[in-house]
């Protein structure tokens, strides 16, 4: 790598680092650590989401969707639009629910509701979903950067792993919410200026960009077929998002511990419902990269053909970016940013998580802050080498493997999220039952996907709906 290239990855290295020193400087008691003392502006939640939602796969990956021949804008412009509706069904259903009391997770509500049994399933639930599905990402990660540093899968492990775990450790939730939004920052401009870098490249610029689009049907958005099978189908998109963001941004604590770090709820509600309409940009500036990198290979043909659609983006960076200008080393920061965005709220949430799902409600409730902020500090060291270990595990699988693995820890969002409905709208149905009911929907998705799989959205449909149907059903036999 070029020096200069070389020097723009460290500096925002550095910069994340900083951050999370002068973070943890200003940090006081659990509450502070934990949830950033409440006093997060909402614009920077708003960034935040949006960062943890996006991965490394986001960035190199969804390119590609409209990069291959054929590909198009409809899945995940649909997608993206029932994930707008979602969030605005979070609104409405459950936010209030979590600004009734100080919480600080998402499953103290179900303490509430139904007792410290179903808390901790779902807690738990979490925890190992989360930590087994982002320590994969940091493995598929960690490969995708070796290829560009000329490094080792051990050593970019180590490399991305060790500076998150760092900041997070030291700055907590302010740490991970300010470098979100520098992380954000940075993959954005990184796209935006190779895109820009792309149409200077090509005979007639932009116009070569949507010429060669248009030819090629990429620029379609919806299709409203009624394919049930299809994940280009606009109901598909619409349904299926909409009870996605409900279990992914209603009921996981990765989001709501963002919402919670807000001083109200307006603020949290312009933040979440925000988060949606800059998703759905976000979306439409990756997809049209994509088209940007076809134009550009159908001018300038690869050494040799890109198969894979999610090759494609990196392969452009490697081979076609100037070496000394640093927008190498930029987009480089951009696939970091990307990937420790993700890992960071990880860590942090999953201390949460067992500091006030476990500790608080048990032995540790007596225990005074000083010693509840030790404890979250060291649940956050446990939780990165932890999540360090599963992607030095994970390069001794396959990536078919992985990519199941990773799609089963996704499949809970919908029992996840059926569990929370049963508590806010069926008053009679007990904690047995709705424990019952939630492990029952996430079983049924999870042979679903083995054995008779659906588009990828329909599966936090049909586990929620399953999770209620069943909650009730046992409620109702139950007497």
């Amino acid at each position: 790598m070029h020096p200069v290239d070389l020097a723009v990855l460290v500096l925002y290295l550095a910069v994340a680092v900083a951050l999370g020193v002068l973070s943890g400087r200003r940090t006081a008691g659990m509450e502070g650590y934990l949830l950033a003392g409440r006093q997060l502006p909402w614009w920077a939640v708003l960034g935040s989401i949006v960062a943890t939602e996006t991965s490394t796969a986001t960035v190199l990956s969804v390119p590609g969707k409209t990069f291959l021949p054929g590909g198009d804008f409809r899945q995940y412009v649909q997608l993206a639009l029932g994930l707008i509706v979602g969030r605005a069904a979070i609104i409405w259903l459950l936010l209030p629910g979590f600004f009734q009391g100080r919480f600080f997770t998402a499953y103290e509500l179900l303490r509430q509701r139904f007792g410290t049994g179903a808390q901790r399933t779902a807690s738990l639930l979490f925890l190992l979903t989360r930590n087994v599905a982002d320590g994969l990402r940091l493995y598929l990660a960690s490969l995708a950067l070796s290829h560009f540093l000329g490094l080792g899968l051990p050593g970019c492990i180590l490399l991305v792993g060790g500076v998150t775990l760092f900041y997070t450790y030291w700055g907590g939730m302010k740490s991970v919410v300010w470098n979100d939004c520098v992380q954000l920052a940075i993959y954005l401009l990184g796209a935006v200026l190779a895109l820009a870098w792309i149409a200077a490249q090509l005979p007639q610029g932009w116009d070569s960009i949507w010429q060669f689009g248009r030819q090629q049907g990429k620029f379609r958005m919806f299709d409203f077929t009624w394919d049930w099978t299809d994940p280009n189908v606009f109901w598909v998109g619409l349904i299926g998002g909409a009870f996605l963001t409900l279990g992914t941004h209603g009921t996981d604590q990765l989001i709501v511990q963002r919402l919670l770090s807000t001083p109200t709820r307006r603020g949290a509600s312009a933040a979440l419902l925000l988060s949606g309409v800059s998703v759905l940009g976000q979306f439409l500036l990756f997809l049209l990269l994509g088209v940007a990198l076809a134009a550009f290979f159908a001018h300038h043909q690869p050494a040799r053909p890109i198969a894979k659609g999610d090759e494609a983006f990196s392969y452009f960076i490697s081979n076609h970016l100037p070496q000394g200008w640093g927008l190498v080393g930029l987009l480089l920061a951009a696939v970091f940013a990307a990937s420790m965005s993700t890992l960071s709220s990880s860590l942090n949430a999953s201390a949460t998580a067992v500091v006030n799902d476990f500790l608080r409600p048990g032995p540790a409730k007596d225990w005074d802050q000083r010693r509840l902020l030790r404890a979250s500090r060291w649940l956050t060291l446990g939780f990165g080498l932890l999540q360090m270990v599963i992607a030095y595990l994970g390069a001794s699988a396959t990536r078919a493997v992985v990519d199941q693995v990773l799609t089963i820890a996704a499949l809970n969002a919908g029992a996840m999220l059926g569990l929370f409905l049963l508590g806010t709208f069926f008053a009679r149905v007990g904690q047995g039952a709705a424990v019952a009911g939630m492990l029952l929907g996430l079983g049924s998705v999870v042979g679903l996907y083995l054995l008779a799989p659906l588009p990828f959205p329909l599966y936090a449909t049909v586990g929620a709906l399953v999770t209620v149907t069943a909650g009730v059903a046992a409620s109702w036999l139950a007497g």
